[in-house]
């Protein structure tokens, strides 16, 4: 995708939408390539700081943070190699296809990819992943989330976020829990289940009849 990532937030953006931005950067970038030391080392801090309140998304930021600090860098590079890159069949897929249909490059991405034209997103020239990442998803909702805080903004987040992540994101946090190579992405998964969980319900909120 092109840098959503560096999009910064207006001025005017509120502490709950800023704070949404930068959940969705954080797991776009944890699951776009292993973190390194300094990331590890924010992502212990930012635990012992969320993890004193109560609720699944503090608890998940607590065993996130606990893996960060107990895990080396390499040890974290190694985990991620094994779950996510191979020559053949990853031991995790974190392509919304794979899940939605069951095969990569499938009728679900060619959807994705019609609704991001829509948005005037593409994935940027020379990235290997597809744009059905959950990396890249992740990315666009960050850029959603900042670029679109009106109403008209929420429907398009809501809308995005019902047709290419909220069928499929429980999945992959399911298939990290149960990856006996996973541990620090076994809790990585239980934070993108506690936000993305949070974020439905959010969105579900907006969608009942007054």
């Amino acid at each position: 995708m092109n840098a959503v990532t560096e999009l910064q937030p207006p001025p005017g953006l509120s502490a709950e939408d800023c704070a949404r931005a930068e959940h969705y950067a954080v797991l776009a970038r944890i699951f776009h390539a292993a973190p390194d030391a300094a990331l590890l080392a924010a992502l212990a801090q930012v635990g012992r700081t969320l993890g004193a309140a109560e609720g699944a998304l503090p608890s998940a930021w607590a065993a996130l943070g606990g893996a960060a600090q107990a895990r080396s860098p390499q040890a974290v590079r190694d985990e991620f190699d094994a779950l996510f890159v191979s020559v053949g069949k990853p031991r995790v897929i974190a392509n919304g296809s794979w899940y939605l249909s069951g095969f990569l490059q499938e009728a679900p991405l060619a959807a994705l990819r019609a609704d991001l034209a829509e948005l005037g997103l593409a994935r940027r020239q020379g990235v290997a992943e597809t744009e059905d990442h959950v990396a890249a998803l992740a990315e666009v909702m960050r850029h959603l989330v900042v670029s679109g805080p009106d109403a008209a903004g929420l429907a398009r987040q809501r809308r995005f976020f019902g047709r290419h992540l909220a069928p499929w994101y429980a999945r992959l946090a399911q298939a990290l829990t149960q990856a006996p190579e996973a541990d620090f992405y076994a809790k990585a998964g239980g934070l993108l289940q506690a936000f993305l969980d949070v974020e439905r319900a959010a969105f579900e909120l907006l969608e009942a009849p007054a």
